[in-house]
């Protein structure tokens, strides 16, 4: 009995260390960072509307029954096509996105580079060896050859979102971080300087050489270890330039918050809409892909790009799903889809943007 109390507390004394000293966890802001937000109540961030993200007994055995499930086409079965980046020295000098998988994209908008979510780790997970393994295995570019980037923008410290890795070779290439109320906290402890980050809590504006970044809502939540789940807000973010504005959703279940933003903010010339790692059983955390259009609808959007697809398996759908269900719904509600291939760059105010359906 004595070996086995011994041995219980090594494990609690380890996992305990490794909570506090790994630093892919990062940091749980201190409560006098938090505490003055509206959405901070009870200890934690909290959605505007009631967002249930527990699984009943029943749900969990489906869940576990799916698991389990061959040939379920979750992932690639051949290496998927990407196009070669050319960093950030475009030919371009008119508003341009290019999406590198998941909802990791680069948006030049009045001759700034901005980062959204630019995960670009080999898993979404604390640990890089363990986890779903990214379809493209390689990514568009190399980020040790980026040159500057005028600002990463996060909408959450989800590890598909925000990676360590990532932070530690794009450190020194930012010059501003944006991100919801308490992430921040997650940048300082990887040796951010806090100068160099900006939190905002949903609806506030600041300006950026030139352009105008709002946090707005999005119907999620947040956590990257045991003890700090809701710690750090989460949100949807508006970009807006001389001629361009675009809305980024992050992740969110779908809710009225989509049309309030586009009554404030809209009509937006391209929205940047989560669409993949959805299931009925967590729909209020994340949109299924008929829901990314209406949001894209609500919003007042024109041109629709789906993101958080195309380079993780983090739920139980075909890894196909939603890239083809939410062409199906824009072609029924008359919404334009843009497909780009990984890497691939286009432009905003053309006439022609890619719709080829390369992943067949």
């Amino acid at each position: 009995m004595l070996t086995v109390l011994l041995l219980l507390c090594v494990i609690v004394l380890l996992v305990y260390l490794l909570l506090k000293f790994y630093p892919a966890f990062g940091q749980k802001p201190s409560q006098s960072r938090v505490q003055d937000s509206p959405q901070y109540l009870n200890g934690v961030f909290n959605n505007q509307i009631s967002t249930s993200m527990s699984t009943d007994w029943s749900s969990s055995i489906t869940m576990v029954r799916d698991l389990m499930k061959r040939s379920a086409n979750r992932k690639p079965a051949d290496v998927l096509p990407i196009t070669n980046f050319p960093t950030l020295i475009h030919p371009y000098h008119k508003t341009n996105v290019t999406w590198f998988g998941h909802s990791a994209c680069m948006i030049e908008i009045d001759g700034k580079h901005l980062f959204l979510d630019p995960m670009f780790g080999d898993a979404p997970s604390p640990f890089p060896w363990i986890g779903g393994k990214r379809y493209s295995k390689i990514l568009p570019f190399s980020i040790e050859e980026l040159p500057k980037i005028d600002a990463v923008i996060f909408s959450h410290d989800h590890y598909d979102h925000l990676d360590y890795g990532t932070i530690q070779k794009l450190r020194n290439k930012v010059e501003q971080f944006f991100v919801p109320i308490g992430v921040g906290s997650h940048l300082e402890r990887w040796g951010i300087d806090p100068e160099n980050i900006s939190e905002l809590d949903w609806w506030d504006e600041i300006e950026f050489e030139g352009l105008t970044l709002a946090s707005t809502p999005a119907r999620h939540f947040s956590g990257r270890s045991l003890h700090d789940r809701n710690s750090t807000l989460w949100c949807s973010w508006v970009i807006k330039g001389k001629d361009s504005n675009i809305f980024f959703s992050g992740d969110s279940g779908y809710g009225p918050h989509f049309k309030d933003i586009g009554e404030v903010y809209g009509p937006f010339d391209l929205t940047l809409m989560e669409c993949g790692q959805y299931d009925p059983r967590w729909a209020p955390i994340h949109m299924l892909p008929e829901e990314t259009v209406q949001a894209h609808l609500d919003v007042k959007g024109e041109l629709l790009l789906p993101i958080h697809w195309g380079a993780f398996t983090l739920s139980f759908h075909e890894w196909t799903d939603p890239i083809k269900r939410v062409t199906k719904a824009g072609e029924e509600q008359g919404v334009k889809v843009v497909t780009p291939m990984l890497g691939e760059t286009f432009l905003v105010h053309e006439e022609l943007h890619p719709t080829y359906k390369w992943w067949k």
